[in-house]
């Protein structure tokens, strides 16, 4: 009987101890806490969630100290498994406004919408909630606003950048254009030139023509000269014939004498 109560004494004391580390721990993240070390806070609590798992303290404080270290997504990860656990609707109501309150900083206003509208659900009564609701409808359509702005941007920069490479093209081609044409002008110098030359070298129409009328003269005056040299020959040619027949004649006399 002895041990039997010993055991059950030390079983009660050790269960005690436990629960104990358990809020000591949370009592030390609290203090961290409000001493603005939350990443101790935020061991702390952790520590407790570690010996006490189910310690609601201990989560939505943890939560608390992840939300201030500005890691808004881990934070509405807490507390949105705080909210959905079976826990009171004071509980549901102050989980689902840190988990709007986490939303909100990460600029999901949409989600926070609908955290903040939880929030009220449970606790009707939470004006905290219902402003921050507010505000978190103002912020989702300043943002739409400026979403649908961007966008009409993002469309005249793109409408500017096509107009910008058309441009862009134009030029180029009127440059082409252009560097074809000052080609065509040197080809057409060029040809010029040498059309020049080539009429330097000929002469000009009327040079070429007189060119060709002095051919035909000198061609008449080869056949003049050609139709002279025949009559001198003709008459070369009589008069050698009339001096055979002198000679013959004075033969003849000599045979007489």
């Amino acid at each position: 009987m002895r041990k039997k109560f010993v055991l059950i004494v030390f079983l009660t004391v050790s269960l005690w101890v436990q629960a104990q580390s358990d809020k000591t721990l949370v009592r030390q993240g609290n203090k961290s806490y409000q001493s603005s070390n939350y990443s101790q806070a935020e061991l702390d609590y952790r520590k407790a969630l570690d010996r006490n798992p189910n310690s609601l303290t201990g989560s939505f404080n943890l939560g608390d100290a992840i939300y201030q270290q500005e890691d808004f997504q881990k934070a509405a990860e807490t507390f949105a498994k705080i909210a959905n656990a079976d826990v009171s609707k004071e509980q549901k109501s102050k989980s689902f406004y840190n988990l709007g309150n986490s939303f909100l900083k990460a600029k999901q206003y949409e989600q926070s919408i609908e955290a903040y509208k939880m929030a009220l659900r449970n606790n009707p009564a939470d004006d905290d909630a219902r402003y921050n609701l507010d505000y978190a409808r103002q912020m989702l359509k300043k943002q739409q606003e400026q979403q649908n702005q961007n966008k009409d941007q993002n469309k005249d920069q793109q409408k500017d950048q096509n107009k910008d490479q058309q441009k862009d093209q134009q030029d180029k081609k009127d440059q082409q254009d252009q560097q074809k044409d000052q080609q065509d002008k040197k080809d057409q110098q060029q040809n010029n030139q040498d059309s020049k030359q080539n009429q330097d070298q000929k002469g000009s129409p009327e040079q070429q023509m007189n060119d060709q009328q002095s051919k035909q003269i000198s061609k008449q005056d080869a056949e003049r000269m050609l139709e002279a040299l025949k009559n001198n020959e003709k008459k070369t040619l009589e008069k050698l014939k009339k001096g055979k027949l002198v000679n013959a004649r004075v033969v003849k006399k000599e045979k007489d004498w």
